[in-house]
């Protein structure tokens, strides 16, 4: 545990750049700047070039990464000891800045507090998003209870989708999604921006071993984002003795439906997949229908029980482990007045 406090800032931004984002885009960027005796001021500002200006004008899925990145911080502070201040947006007038850290020395996590940090915080880098089905394994009703409490303690909703109508109907609506998407040549070359040929060396975006080489079926189905594009591309799929499942479906949902909110589904969906990962499970992202507006609002009133959808996934024991990649935590922070 460190106590130096720019050692503290410098696990947190290390470990902020492992959070989930949409496509690996990893919109976000790190202020850093002393603050009292001892003390730092840790920025999370939102990378606004880095937004798929196609897919998500509004910015929403930004805002939910960086919110992942934002529970990340946290988390990485309150595991070294140290109990940060929290404020999202915290300044009007420059919508770029998403939330301060204030890190005080003297401000200090509860002894019985660390266990549960430290269990969370050593998912950080070992968590992944899985493509496909998962294995058929039924995940405990106390699991699925822990997981929910994890996303409502983040001010967000985890609405498990039981139903197998519902289920069907989500499914469906991927799977439309994801053929209107593929039909519009400003957002297949959009997605092609962020899922480079095989051999690279970028640091960002879908690379090949981060997906499966083709989409496989479950019943329902969830179609997979097709980031080759025809090519053959990707990670074979390694043969099973039997088929695969479609997991536990469900949505993070959020009461109201601004910026505010946007950061709130993030660090909810982060906490509840930290959690999932240390109880050795995966979750799969579907966010194809929840950028077409009318689909967002069907599945709003029909499905959200009143909420406003965020984040469609599934939820259960991954079959392989895929990869990924992260830039490096320097090119990231910039000093701050």
């Amino acid at each position: 545990m460190r106590t130096d406090v720019e050692g503290i800032v410098r696990a947190a931004i290390e470990a902020a750049v492992w959070a989930p984002s949409v496509h690996n885009t990893q919109p976000w960027w790190f202020g850093t700047a002393d603050h009292g005796e001892g003390g730092a001021r840790l920025g999370l500002h939102a990378d606004s070039e880095r937004r798929l200006d196609i897919a998500d004008p509004d910015g929403r899925e930004m805002l939910i990464s960086c919110g992942a990145a934002l529970f990340t911080l946290r988390l990485a502070v309150q595991a070294q000891g140290w109990e940060p201040r929290v404020r999202t947006l915290p300044e009007p007038d420059r919508p770029g800045l998403l939330a301060e850290l204030v890190l005080d020395p003297a401000a200090r996590v509860e002894p019985g507090a660390l266990l549960a940090v430290e269990r969370l915080y050593r998912q950080v880098k070992e968590r992944r998003s899985h493509r496909g089905p998962f294995k058929q394994a039924v995940l405990a009703t106390d699991t699925l209870t822990a997981l929910r409490e994890e996303v409502h303690r983040e001010g967000a909703e985890l609405l498990l989708v039981s139903d197998t109508r519902e289920r069907r109907a989500l499914a469906a609506f991927t799977e439309v999604a994801e053929q209107l998407q593929r039909m519009d040549p400003e957002h297949q070359a959009e997605a092609a921006r962020w899922a480079p040929p095989p051999g690279g060396h970028r640091h960002e975006g879908m690379v090949d071993r981060s997906y499966p080489a083709e989409d496989v079926f479950a019943d329902p189905h969830f179609a997979t984002r097709d980031f080759a594009q025809g090519r053959p591309w990707g990670v074979p799929e390694e043969p099973s003795a039997e088929p695969g499942i479609t997991g536990v479906v469900a949505l993070v949902t959020t009461r109201g439906d601004g910026r505010a909110d946007w950061l709130a589904a993030g660090q909810g969906l982060q906490r509840m997949l930290l959690r999932a990962s240390a109880e050795g499970l995966s979750g799969a992202l579907h966010t194809q229908p929840l950028e077409i507006p009318e689909l967002r609002s069907l599945i709003r009133v029909r499905l959200c029980h009143g909420g406003h959808p965020q984040v469609l996934l599934r939820l259960g024991e991954p079959t392989a482990t895929l990869g990924t990649v992260r830039r490096r935590p320097e090119e990231l922070t910039d000093e701050e007045v």
